[in-house]
């Protein structure tokens, strides 16, 4: 298998063998429930589902119920397609995995959703200077965008200029993550450098390709 569904725990540093602080991301990965194996000859492709984190049955609906009764699990929050596997690998319906999937050393992609930061202006944005100092009567430009085109040819903004706007809340995928520690009895992986996203957030590990 090649990845799993996890929880972003939060920061925190660990000393390698050398005796150097390294910085890491706590991640709770796993358990996760293999709940859909879809195949070729019917959905047109090759992909595992996972399930993770448990779900109150009340919040769940009914056609999401017979889902998790078909793989004979209770409702879980979260579902992810993984389409890379090893040769040969099979998994069935139930099925739980959990980090020992993973071994230290190795590197893994993760997903997530980035720190959601309102709209923003283009100094905090883009990291423009804004226009200059505060003098001669510039009272309100301290932070301001500048020109954004010109006048009378084109007559309009070129699209994707670097303006104000939505900052964050997008789907980052951070590659080549190393794995420095593996705590199994408490589905705990130590991964080195952040991972995108507040604390708490659901992350999809996958091992790097």
């Amino acid at each position: 298998m090649s990845g799993l569904i996890g929880k972003k725990i939060g920061m925190t540093s660990i000393y390698d063998a050398s005796g150097k602080q390294q910085p890491c991301t706590v991640i709770e990965a796993g358990p996760c429930v293999v709940t859909q194996i879809k195949t070729p000859e019917k959905d047109g492709y090759s992909a595992i589902q996972l399930a993770f984190e448990e779900m109150k049955e009340n919040k769940c609906t009914k056609p999401m119920k017979g889902h998790f009764v078909k793989a004979s699990t209770t409702p879980k929050r979260h579902l992810a397609e993984f389409t890379r596997f090893e040769e040969g690998e099979k998994k069935t319906f139930g099925e739980e995995l959990n980090c020992s999937i993973f071994t230290e050393g190795e590197f893994l992609d993760i997903v997530g959703i980035s720190k959601g930061k309102g709209f923003q202006g283009v100094v905090r944005r883009h990291g423009f200077s804004g226009v200059g100092d505060k003098t001669h009567g510039q009272c309100d430009r301290l932070r301001a965008p500048g020109s954004a085109g010109a006048s009378s040819y084109p007559s309009r903004v070129f699209k994707g200029m670097r303006m104000a706007g939505q900052m964050g809340n997008h789907r980052v995928k951070v590659q080549n993550l190393k794995i420095l520690k593996i705590i199994l009895e408490k589905n705990l992986v130590l991964v080195k450098g952040s991972v995108p996203g507040p604390k708490g957030s659901i992350l999809k590990l996958e091992r790097w390709s």
